[in-house]
């Protein structure tokens, strides 16, 4: 699965891959600096790499928050940074409905970690025959996800992958069992962490939800040594006037230090 993903990358097959870009679909130039930036290091570094953004956000906190620049205008441009950068891109999708269309433009298609038991979402990803990504639910333990595995591998779709994304334990943090790492990847599919959700710090009372960017780097080289195959990173040139999310991404300076660091936590675990 993850060979075909990759067909035309240059990489060192030891690493780890990774999964980055800014939350959700703002605009093309934004798209475009993120995916010329990220590619670019990712090839230096020899890491396989899938471009992110969201072309609609659909779980926001407030009504008034920034969802998306239009389903077929983001799918569009999500697409269209793939090409441009020659790597496989991924969106997430809310409803079973949505499906069919994002995976028209997109290669992997992602199950938000609140959706990860919608027996029907999960069919409707698996029967478009995409690698599907389901995150772990806040709310759910690694063993458990089992069941979401099984849905989309009896519907016909043996593509999947999992990752992790911290648990709820009070009412505005998360924490981060690496057990659940190596639980997954016990259902015989690759393990991703999200080293950016998994800070975040939900339920405030301003409508936005908040975060800890500062401790990425932590979350990630745990994940490094604790034997996960992927990294979910998003980043923003300036995060602090990014539309969705900006309290718990990555400044985009600061992926390439982040990036050369993992990769030597890599070859020395390996």
């Amino acid at each position: 699965m993850l060979t075909d993903l990759f067909a035309g990358q240059q990489y060192d097959t030891s690493n780890f891959f990774l999964i980055a870009g800014p939350c959700v679909v703002e605009s093309e130039e934004l798209l475009l600096e993120v995916g010329e930036k990220v590619s670019t290091i990712c090839r230096n570094l020899g890491i396989p790499y899938i471009f992110k953004a969201s072309y609609r956000k659909a779980n926001r906190t407030s009504a008034t928050s920034f969802t998306g620049v239009g389903d077929e205008t983001g799918l569009r441009l999500l697409q269209k940074t793939g090409a441009a950068f020659k790597v496989p891109v991924t969106t997430d999708i809310h409803a079973h409905d949505e499906a069919a269309l994002a995976a028209q433009y997109a290669d992997i298609l992602q199950i938000p970690a609140f959706l990860c038991r919608q027996t029907d979402l999960l069919i409707a990803a698996a029967e478009t025959g995409k690698v599907v990504n389901v995150k772990k639910g806040q709310f759910v333990s690694g063993p458990s996800m089992k069941f979401a595995v099984e849905k989309i591998i009896k519907a016909g779709n043996e593509h999947v992958m999992l990752t992790e994304r911290g648990n709820t334990f009070g009412y505005q943090d998360l924490v981060v069992d690496y057990r659940n790492i190596t639980w997954m990847k016990e259902h015989g599919v690759p393990v991703i962490m999200d080293c950016t959700h998994s800070l975040q710090q939900p339920n405030q009372t301003s409508g936005v939800t908040g975060g800890n960017p500062q401790l990425i780097g932590t979350i990630a080289s745990a994940a490094i040594a604790t034997g996960a195959d992927g990294l979910f990173i998003e980043t923003h040139p300036n995060p602090a006037v990014a539309k969705s999310d900006g309290a718990n991404m990555l400044k985009l300076d600061l992926l390439e230090a982040l990036l050369q660091k993992l990769v030597k936590i890599r070859k020395a675990v390996v």
